[in-house]
């Protein structure tokens, strides 16, 4: 069977597809934010005095990094109601238990490039800050955050990636991102290669996107790092 190029330039501008495309998108854009949010929570937590404070952050990385990610997605849906019931009401959809799921895996994920991030700033910068008469609060967020920033950056955009194809196995739950609504239409058309080659372009395109940001940031750090460097030398 030939490659027909209606069905293909059909699908690529379809709704359908295009809809699916988005759903995926804000759900990787939304996940990751939490994940971001919530993995420097854990990396601060796991670098605190208090023994249970790190005990906890420990256990969740642990715990979210070692269970697969389909089961997680899987118990969200299916057992958190059963669980709770105020997660059997009709506003908990796909979507939610989808981002809920992968958010706290994505936290995971993103505490230990924080952790690794904000300890390789060099403690010297630390104690140049409170010299300086910096509090604490203010020295993580004039000092140490700006450099681990830097750090993160190309790991954390590794971590979208990663999550964008990750966001696939929402299918299983009912969710109908561009994955689910490529095999949709397969099965209606039994057209694989082009819906197939369809799927590809649009993860390829969002995924180049990515890392178009990802360049702008790096060079924008690091653009501010050679300034300052070049001003104090």
């Amino acid at each position: 069977m030939s490659f027909d190029s209606h069905v293909f330039w059909a699908a690529l501008f379809s709704w359908p597809i295009f809809d699916g495309a988005l759903i995926s998108l804000a759900l990787t854009i939304s996940s990751h934010a939490v994940g971001i949010v919530l993995g420097l929570f854990l990396a601060l937590l796991g670098a605190a005095r208090a023994r249970p404070l790190r005990t906890f952050a420990t256990i969740y990385i642990w715990l979210f990094r070692g269970a697969p990610t389909l089961l997680q997605l899987l118990f969200v849906w299916n057992a958190l109601p059963q669980l709770l019931p105020v997660f059997r009401q009709h506003w908990f959809t796909p979507f939610l238990a989808a981002w809920l799921a992968l958010s706290l895996n994505e936290a995971a994920y993103q505490a230990e490039i924080s952790r690794a991030a904000l300890a390789s700033v060099p403690r010297e910068q630390r104690d140049a800050g409170f010299a300086l008469g910096l509090s604490r609060a203010q020295c993580f967020r004039l000092v140490l955050l700006p450099q681990a920033i830097r750090v993160a950056i190309p790991p954390t955009a590794n971590e979208f990636i990663t999550l964008l194809k990750v966001t696939s196995l929402a299918s299983v739950i009912s969710l109908q991102e561009l994955l689910a609504v490529t095999t949709r239409e397969i099965s209606v058309t039994f057209r694989f290669t082009e819906l197939y080659t369809v799927a590809l372009i649009y993860y390829l395109a969002i995924v180049s996107a990515l890392m178009l940001g990802q360049s702008w940031l790096e060079r924008h750090f690091g653009a501010g790092q050679a300034t300052t460097r070049h001003t104090h030398g």
